[in-house]
């Protein structure tokens, strides 16, 4: 499952004997299984691979190909890492076959085809396997309105899915619930493979950023062998899933309040054989009572996670500290003055003596030669200020917290994506640690 662009991706694919090809092909036709982008390719063993709509194919098709269809025949999956479009598919685009099969289409139910109902039809969209999702700002035309639903089958036909969904703008309920809707289908769950991950959930209620897979990747990289994580805003598993599949993390604990997302997470660790180093936190991460515990806490919640940062300071270890990885998005506007974004609506009080606090804070900071550099040459302007700042809350916060001062030291900014116009998705990579007793 990938965003729909036209780059080829990894693509599901059963893999039998020459001799069976006919047999396999007739029946995954007819089962309306047969992805018929994408040509049959001949393996370097011999054998043949088919290329499928992947989520639809069930253990139950495997069976019936090979005791019914074809008895004797071997009957595999496989991923194609590189398909290649059949010729229909190179011959017209997506976009175009959606054009030309929905104007015959409505032109045949007596409707005049028009320049507006064309320019109302979706340029792009996400295919999370026989599910495909589209943009909110698509067959928004009142013509439209009166052809449905079977509008949405002549659509899902076209792009050769048998489901349809239309998203609309992320609910501002805390949340981060996805305003989706199902045009097509009788329920809205998805799988999407990601480095190796399985990752389950609905689309009408949980989201999914294909944006942040440098991030996700980054996560899987870190070396975490016996630390213990908190993520405090895990969703699905976005990052949790990572941080034990590949990362090695010993235990991690995983936030949520989103009733759809845990429902989501549970199963996806379930289904990663990971469930047992994870305990899922449901509810609002800022009534936590885990404490002194973490080696590592992430904070993946954008716009700004800084509600979190009182949190993540109370729950990493007292004896060694750990390091924040925070999430927050910096709008690059020259000249303006960057604070963290959530700070406007924190009251004075939160924050004591500050003046004092990012006094010694930065007495006690300790920077190294690499990450100086670093922070020199690959970073914007904006993105330096913002860091700075959100160290020096989070130097007020650890003394808050533990009553002692503490060591903080900027050790990466990594960027994840544009999110808009001069808006750049970053993640701070922050190591704190406690001040050594003197005397």
């Amino acid at each position: 499952m990938k965003p729909e662009g036209g780059k080829p991706g990894t693509v599901v694919a059963v893999v039998t004997e020459p001799r069976f090809t006919q047999q396999y092909r007739v029946y995954l036709e007819k089962q309306q299984l047969l992805d018929r982008q994408h040509r049959v390719v001949k393996m370097p063993d011999g054998t043949v691979a088919l290329p499928v709509l992947g989520e639809t194919l069930l253990d139950q098709h495997l069976q019936e190909l090979r005791s019914r269809v074809a008895p004797g025949s071997t009957c595999m999956l496989t991923q194609l890492l590189h398909p290649v479009p059949s010729k229909a598919a190179q011959s017209c685009s997506p976009a175009q076959r959606l054009c030309l099969e929905v104007s015959r289409w409505v032109e045949g139910r007596g409707v005049t085809w028009s320049a507006e109902l064309e320019a109302d039809l979706p340029r792009c969209w996400q295919r999370h396997g026989n599910l495909l999702l589209l943009s909110e700002d698509c067959f928004q035309a009142k013509q439209w309105k009166n052809l449905e639903p079977e509008l949405w089958e002549t659509v899902a036909s076209a792009l050769g899915v048998q489901r349809l969904a239309r998203r609309g703008r992320i609910s501002a309920d805390g949340t981060r619930t996805p305003a989706v809707t199902l045009l097509l289908g009788d329920h809205g769950w998805v799988e999407h493979v990601d480095n190796g991950i399985r990752y389950k959930f609905d689309v009408t209620q949980c989201m999914f950023s294909f944006g942040n897979i440098t991030e996700k990747l980054r996560v899987a990289s870190l070396s975490c062998a016996g630390e213990v994580v908190v993520d405090l805003y895990a969703g699905i598993g976005y990052f949790t899933l990572p941080f034990l599949v590949h990362a090695g993390a010993a235990f991690v604990h995983a936030c949520e309040w989103n009733p759809h997302a845990v429902v989501a997470l549970r199963t996806n660790l379930e289904i990663n054989g990971v469930a047992d180093r994870c305990q899922i936190h449901f509810g609002d991460n800022r009534k936590l009572k885990l404490s002194n515990i973490a080696d590592r806490v992430n904070l993946g919640l954008i716009p700004s996670s800084e509600e979190g940062w009182l949190v993540a300071c109370q729950v990493l270890r007292q004896d060694a500290g750990g390091i924040l990885h925070i999430h927050q998005n910096v709008e690059s506007f020259p000249g303006k003055n960057l604070q963290p974004s959530g700070s406007s609506g924190m009251e004075e009080d939160q924050w004591p003596y500050p003046q004092q606090i990012i006094t010694n804070q930065g007495k006690n900071r300790t920077t190294s030669d690499s990450g100086g550099k670093m922070l020199a040459g690959a970073t914007k302007p904006e993105w330096r200020k913002w860091a700075e700042s959100a160290e020096t809350r989070i130097a007020a916060l650890l003394q808050q917290v533990h009553g002692k001062p503490w060591k903080t030291q900027i050790l990466h900014i990594h960027p994840v994506k544009s999110y808009a116009p001069h808006v750049d998705h970053i993640v701070l990579d922050l190591r704190c640690r406690p001040c050594p007793l003197v005397g």
